[in-house]
């Protein structure tokens, strides 16, 4: 694995990871109230930077190429940014909401550099 298929599958063991954690801690304290943090670190973390990995694995001319790394680096930072602050927000600390909600547009922005990367696989197909 190279290139941005080796940064995403990086990426996502380390959300797994983050999420198990998260997980079990809310299991041993009988504190569900990260679920949403939860679930967001599985499906938008470990999840979808699978899918990315494996799509530019698997087509490692797309994965070469500088959108598929600067995809990477806005997925990562926005994401990254977004399950943290979505963490402390459901904590109480409402003053977070707007950033939580621009890391939100920055994640659905990285997902369309990722469309914007997929679709000439599927033209060609």
């Amino acid at each position: 694995m190279k290139g941005a298929a080796r940064l995403f599958f990086i990426l996502a063991l380390c959300y797994a990871v983050a999420g198990m954690v998260l997980g079990i801690v809310m299991a041993a304290t009988h504190d569900h109230g990260e679920m949403p943090t939860h679930a967001h670190i599985m499906v938008a973390g470990w999840l979808m930077s699978s899918v990315f990995a494996f799509f530019y694995h698997l087509f490692p001319e797309i994965g070469a190429r500088p959108l598929a790394r600067a995809h990477f680096w806005v997925q990562a930072v926005s994401g990254i940014v977004l399950v943290v602050s979505l963490f402390f927000l459901l904590k109480g600390n409402e003053n977070l909401e707007p950033i939580t909600a621009l890391a939100s547009v920055g994640f659905l922005l990285g997902t369309l550099m990722f469309v914007w990367n997929a679709v000439p696989v599927l033209k060609a197909a």
